[in-house]
């Protein structure tokens, strides 16, 4: 690990399944760690490691308190709300309901394709779409359960039917159980993202797609439409409102 990096950015983005922290300089990433099973001592011994000045959290579960009172006291904390300056116009009607994450997305594609109707794909835990136009106006998306979500619904919500993981070379035909729910949840999914981006591109013209997210490796295999694949868009997107907000 380098030890000489002075002012850096940290961003971190804690999910329903994991903590995300990555370190940039300026615009570069160049470090990035990822946590199933986070502790404060995990965000503050990359503190002791490095020369952080600037610091942000997208937060979608459960933080622990100390690591923003950490963050406060050791960095200068840019806080996404109502006040914090955007790189697009935000016409969603609920906008203190609007996830940080989501904001930070947008705000990757405002900066990467400020002219240019963007549809960003963000396939996690849920999955999230999100539509900026090309006038940089963002007029907001869609929330669906992702795969593991849809996996643990069927167990759960019924008697029989066993927790499945995902099984890249899924049939079209299940032939047991199991197969017939990988064969249900992964078309599913694959079936509703090129859905959703079919009906977008009749709406709209030249947009450019975007997917993100855990499982974005995964479904980029799996999906027909032209897409750019990027796992770190929304991080990069966190570093984004920081630069831009430290400038003000």
């Amino acid at each position: 690990m380098n030890l000489n990096r002075n002012n850096l950015n940290i961003v971190i983005d804690l999910g329903n399944s994991s903590l995300k922290v990555a370190l940039f300089e300026k615009k570069k990433l160049v470090e990035k760690f990822i946590f199933t099973n986070y502790k404060f001592s995990d965000i503050s011994n990359i503190f002791k490691r490095n020369s952080i000045q600037n610091s942000i959290i997208s937060n979608v579960s459960n933080l622990d308190e100390n690591i923003i009172n950490f963050l406060k006291s050791n960095s200068n904390l840019i806080s996404i709300n109502q006040t914090t300056n955007l790189l697009f116009t935000n016409l969603y009607k609920t906008k203190t309901s609007l996830g940080s994450d989501r904001v930070a997305l947008v705000s990757a594609a405002s900066l990467d394709f400020s002219n240019e109707n963007v549809l960003i794909i963000d396939a996690g835990t849920c999955i999230t779409y999100d539509f900026k136009n090309n006038k940089n106006e963002y007029l907001g998306g869609g929330i669906s359960p992702g795969i593991k979500m849809r996996f643990k619904s069927l167990n759960k919500e019924t008697a029989n039917l066993p927790l499945s993981t995902t099984v890249f070379d899924h049939k079209l035909i299940g032939n047991d159980t199991l197969s017939s729910i990988n064969s249900g949840v992964i078309n599913g999914v694959v079936f509703e993202i090129e859905g959703v981006i079919n009906q977008y591109n009749d709406r709209f013209k030249n947009i450019k797609i975007i997917l993100t997210g855990g499982d974005s490796n995964f479904l980029l295999k799996k999906i027909k439409n032209t897409i750019f694949a990027d796992q770190n868009f929304l991080l990069k997107g966190l570093n984004n409102l920081i630069e831009d907000n430290i400038k003000k």
